[in-house]
């Protein structure tokens, strides 16, 4: 959690150098050729004791300041597959816009303020959620941690009783489940938190039903012209720590997935989490082999020349619910503060 804050802080103090930069008409030469922005949940603000997801969701206000601001400092909004020939075009930055996982509030908060912008966005459809085939673990151990000052887990040495009666102790569990998912066989992990969930009266398919869209309302999404729908596995799996075998079965799975939807195949993917340790560079030779036109990541940048050779390997930056303001629209869009949290 130190570390989290210390992070954040630093992006913190990127984001009011970078305004400050803004403000001297010093930013234009800073932000490359653009950039793409990661949405998760776009829904007003609830008040949540424990909300270790807080960076995952934006207001729907934020989300009209961030278009307005945007189109205001010149971005041409692009849909994601157009990418490659937006940047070719030349003639001002481009903005792409994405959203991973498929929640209900996509459609229902999110696309009234694209329509009112006629900003193109991309959701990443992750084909269990869809189907109730499988669970949002950090949305389930989130609930978890809410509603229990106990919680038991077995981490596989045998099953331990964790205290998480104050907010240091809940956020402690919270990262040590975390990361035993993300080091250990993540199916199996995320199993043994399901059924921890339910035996303590919490349903994490009732919690996928209840956030995610299913086929219909994918359906309803893309009958917007400005809407498309790309490619995101179907277990929301790292897929650099999957076989071969697994991590190709996975990909193109999700790509059947969507073209059962639209009734072609998506020419866009993004590898769930996507920061470094969860990509590799066997992940980007089985997207372009499937046919997809370019990959996104989560690690932080804008697009640069050099981008263009990776089109399998994209930076994106994050609409962060810890940064919901609208002076931090344009530093988060140049990229700096991410250079400066790196360093």
């Amino acid at each position: 959690m130190i570390r989290t804050i210390v992070r954040r802080a630093a992006i913190a103090g990127g984001l009011e150098v970078a305004g400050g930069l803004s403000r001297a008409g010093l930013i234009a030469s800073a932000r490359g050729q653009g950039a793409i922005f990661t949405l998760h949940h776009v829904r007003p603000k609830s008040a949540r004791a424990f909300d270790p997801n807080a960076h995952l969701e934006i207001t729907p206000e934020f989300l009209d300041v961030a278009l307005r601001t945007l189109k205001r400092d010149g971005y041409r909004f692009t849909p994601l597959e157009h990418l490659p020939e937006a940047l070719a075009a030349k003639g001002g930055p481009v903005a792409c816009f994405t959203l991973d996982d498929g929640y209900r509030n996509n459609l229902e908060r999110a696309l009234p303020v694209f329509q009112r912008h006629q900003a193109p966005f991309t959701v990443f459809v992750t084909g269990g959620f869809v189907d109730r085939t499988h669970t949002l673990w950090w949305e389930t151990l989130a609930d978890m941690l809410a509603t229990s000052e106990k919680l038991r887990f077995d981490f596989g040495r045998g099953v331990e009783t964790l205290q998480a009666s104050t907010a240091a102790e809940r956020h402690a569990v919270f990262n040590r489940i975390a990361a035993f998912i993300h080091g250990h066989d993540e199916a199996k992990a995320i199993a043994s938190l399901n059924a921890a969930a339910l035996d303590g009266g919490i349903d994490p398919q009732a919690i996928t039903e209840r956030l995610t869209l299913d086929e219909a309302g994918l359906r309803r999404l893309i009958e917007s012209p400005i809407a498309s729908l790309g490619a995101h596995t179907i277990s929301h799996r790292a897929v650099a720590r999957l076989t071969d075998a697994e991590a190709r079965r996975e990909i193109e799975g999700s790509l059947r997935r969507v073209e059962a939807i639209t009734g072609r195949p998506p020419q866009t993917f993004a590898y769930p989490y996507g920061d470094a340790p969860a990509v590799s560079e066997r992940d980007h030779r089985i997207v372009a082999d499937l046919g997809f036109t370019l990959a996104v990541t989560t690690q932080p940048g804008t697009l640069i020349a050099r981008a263009q050779a990776s089109l399998y390997a994209l930076p994106r930056i994050s609409l962060n619910g810890h940064f919901q303001r609208a002076r931090y629209v344009s530093a988060l869009a140049s990229g700096i503060p991410f250079r400066r949290a790196a360093g």
